[in-house]
């Protein structure tokens, strides 16, 4: 247990990673941070640790990264400078890790320990503990409804309780999740919100709006929770109000089964013509371009959708669910528009006073831009985050 492992799964004492890594450290005198992560995906929450990456070293800041369940994370993000460690837990009570974990801490100066998920949390704790480090736990969304199986959530949140009580402070990327973090039972004075950010797309380039047909556009992890099937009923019902409207879907699908479940319900629906299926790509950006509403039909489980973050600095109106941040990003008729989760036809109409003018596309998008700008850059995400180290620094 005394030898961490670098991503390239090789002794970090005698490795070039471990080389280059001493030599990075070295030149730098920003207290690090490390940031314990699952990595077997690469979507919202990885989203948010690759850009805290890229963005904290501008407040003092320098992270790592340890991922306890490594799979697309360390291939596909975007700050490949930054030193990762491979440390996969067999199961999720594979506790050995926080040995390994503390061990990485001490070998490389590492001040905070700031975990993001439920698994990379309990072993946090420990390693934290036994280092005599600062926890941080980072709240992407509630455990206690984070999928649509009873007992996993349940034990999800029984984990995460046990776990959070060594953290010194809890983010929340919304005011919704702070809410029911205390409503949970957590002190207001352990919570702190800091909403997601992602990067500016530029200055806004000029469209025309669109004219016959229209391209709604989604792009998540595809799993069941994100409310596809409500997506499709709602296709299914403008195609029966004769309405020239196409949905291109961007993502994975999370598992094989889910998979063939919705392309299963496209055929019944009768409306395969209507639905492209683009699968994992890493330029979100190209494919929002391409789209003229952005929909994200979550039925639960969202804290602050970096997609919907994204489609605003793109300036693409979105169209929503009532569900925990997404109408503290989108305000309704002004930036995009909010239906009722789990109703196809509130969605459906949404999307039909959308495209029939009902509301100013060209204004919402234009809005959507500035909202972005002003509430919900990386930058502002990433001085949120550093507040919240330099607060624990200085009561330490």
């Amino acid at each position: 247990l005394d030898s961490p492992f670098t991503s390239a799964g090789t002794s970090a004492a005698a490795s070039p990673e471990a080389e280059r890594l001493a030599d990075r450290e070295a030149a730098s005198t920003n207290v690090r941070v490390l940031h314990v992560i699952n990595g077997e995906h690469y979507s919202g929450a990885e989203r948010v640790q690759d850009l805290l990456a890229a963005r904290l070293p501008e407040f003092g800041f320098d992270a790592g990264f340890a991922c306890v369940k490594p799979d697309r994370f360390p291939e596909q993000r975007q700050t490949q400078e930054v030193p990762l460690f491979e440390l996969p837990m067999r199961r999720r009570t594979d506790l050995r890790v926080a040995w390994q974990l503390r061990d990485v801490i001490r070998r490389h100066d590492y001040a905070i320990v700031h975990a993001h998920t439920v698994r990379s949390a309990l072993v946090a704790r420990i390693a934290a503990k036994l280092a005599g480090v600062p926890f941080v736990y980072h709240v992407h969304s509630p455990a206690s409804r984070d999928t649509t199986r009873r007992w996993r959530n349940w034990v999800n949140d029984r984990v995460e309780r046990f776990s959070l009580t060594g953290a010194q402070r809890l983010i929340t990327v919304s005011h919704s999740l702070a809410q029911h973090m205390q409503a949970r039972g957590y002190a207001a004075d352990r919570l702190r919100v800091v909403p997601n950010g992602v990067p500016a797309c530029g200055p806004l380039k000029p469209r025309r709006t669109p004219a016959g047909s229209w391209t709604l556009g989604v792009v998540a992890l595809i799993r069941p929770r994100k409310g596809l099937e409500v997506l499709l009923d709602a296709l299914a019902l403008l195609k029966q109000r004769r309405m020239d409207v196409r949905l291109k879907a961007v993502g994975p699908f999370e598992t094989d089964g889910y998979e063939s479940d919705l392309k299963q319900r496209v055929n019944r629906l009768g409306i395969r013509d209507r639905v492209e299926w683009v699968g994992f790509t890493r330029d979100v950006a190209t494919q929002l371009n391409k789209m003229d509403l952005f929909v994200l039909p979550s039925l639960f489980g969202e804290g602050l959708p970096m997609v919907v973050l994204e489609a605003m600095a793109a300036g693409v109106p979105v169209v929503g669910t009532n569900v925990e941040g997404v109408p503290e990003a989108i305000r309704h008729g002004v930036d995009g528009l909010i239906a009722e989760p789990g109703k196809p036809q509130s969605l459906a109409h949404m999307l039909a006073a959308a495209i029939q003018g009902q509301y100013d596309w060209q204004a919402m998008r234009e809005s959507a831009h500035v909202r972005h700008a002003e509430k919900f850059s990386d930058v502002r995400m990433a001085e949120g985050v550093a507040a919240v180290y330099d607060e624990l620094l200085r009561k330490g």
